[in-house]
């Protein structure tokens, strides 16, 4: 074993020499390097006029701003050549590269500009800045989240309009939630098939409308116009009636809930039974049925009413559906005679 070892031992002191003199030789070159950097850098302070240290910073700065650049160049040269055509991978790259050559640039600023960064709590607090300013739109997102579970406007299930998008909530996330889309496309309340993602930081910039929260029904009017040669007055006893057959059963869940709502909301309704109002368009008398629905009943609930009001209609001769047409109306020969209408003729005295 003492012999194995012995070789071993003056292979180490004969390279040993070696190796202190590659060191020292690298060290030379080091510092030859720092010094000429340290030339330039002076040389650069007299011809600017400006002191070393902030010379060095501004050098220093510029440098960062070139590699930084020149970095993200290369990168998405990269993405281009593999990705081809792809401008959603070719999206999301530039963004992401824009971040992170950001937060890189932030942080390494903040390391040229200042001194000192003693503690731990304070290098700390600079980072969260930086990434604060750089992610903006994330971070409002996931302040978004957080509303979201502790005020809860809306859960999952809810049915949603916002920012012109309505549709039921089907999934909740960090940054964003998922809508069906109902109602743009093939009528009031009906699932178009199509799925929204919105970002969770709209509930800051945006009002929300709930459909079916708290107060679980929504009133829907149904207008319906008969000529002024029809017996309004039974045609709005025909609606009334049919709005009661399609809706009265609702009334007596629709106090529950309100009770139930009232208790967090001031929410306050004098009549919850369907009703009927009067008015006169240009075509005739409107009739507008007003009654209590589900959200997502909406257009059964109309088609229900339409189906049942055709029918009872149909069946008397003194009401009639209005729609716009054109009638000429000669006022000397229908008019009142007060108000410019034919005279009427005296009538003869029979002869006694």
């Amino acid at each position: 074993m003492l012999q194995t070892a012995a070789p071993d031992s003056s292979r180490a002191d004969t390279l040993d020499p070696v190796v202190r003199s590659v060191k020292a030789r690298a060290q030379e070159a080091a510092e030859g390097t720092a010094t000429l950097g340290e030339r330039g850098t002076d040389a650069l302070a007299e011809l600017v006029g400006l002191g070393e240290t902030l010379t060095q910073d501004l050098v220093y700065t510029a440098i960062l701003i070139v590699v930084l650049w020149a970095v993200r160049q290369i990168v998405l040269s990269v993405v281009r050549r593999r990705t081809a055509d792809d401008a959603r991978k070719l999206y999301q790259w530039r963004k992401g590269t824009t971040y992170a050559a950001t937060v890189v640039g932030i942080l390494a600023l903040i390391w040229i500009w200042t001194d000192a960064i003693g503690s731990i709590s304070t290098f700390l607090g600079l980072l969260t800045a930086g990434v604060a300013i750089a992610l903006k739109d994330p971070l409002v997102d996931l302040a978004g989240w957080a509303f979201l579970i502790w005020r809860r406007p809306f859960a999952t299930g809810d049915r949603i309009t916002i920012h012109g998008h309505t549709g039921d909530v089907i999934d909740q996330r960090l940054f964003q939630f998922t809508l069906l889309e109902v109602g743009t496309v093939t009528g009031a309340g009906q699932s178009t098939g199509r799925i929204v993602h919105l970002p969770n930081g709209w509930v800051f910039s945006d009002s929300v409308t709930n459909h079916t929260g708290t107060f679980a029904y929504v009133w829907h009017e149904v207008p319906v116009v008969v000529t002024f040669e029809s017996d309004w007055r039974a045609a709005k006893q025909i609606l009334l009636d049919v709005a009661h057959e399609c809706a009265d059963h609702l009334s007596e869940d629709a106090e529950r809930t309100l009770r139930r709502a009232a208790r967090e909301y001031f929410i306050f309704y004098s009549k919850l039974t369907p009703t009927v109002y009067t008015s006169v368009v240009g075509e005739g008398v409107q009739l507008t049925m007003r009654y209590l629905v589900a959200p997502r009943r909406v257009r059964g609930s109309e088609q229900d009413v339409w189906e049942a009001v055709l029918d009872r209609f149909a069946a008397r001769d003194d009401v009639d559906l209005a729609y716009p047409t054109s009638r000429v109306f000669h006022n000397y020969v229908e008019g009142k005679p007060e108000a410019g209408g034919p005279k009427r003729e005296p009538e003869s005295e029979e002869a006694g």
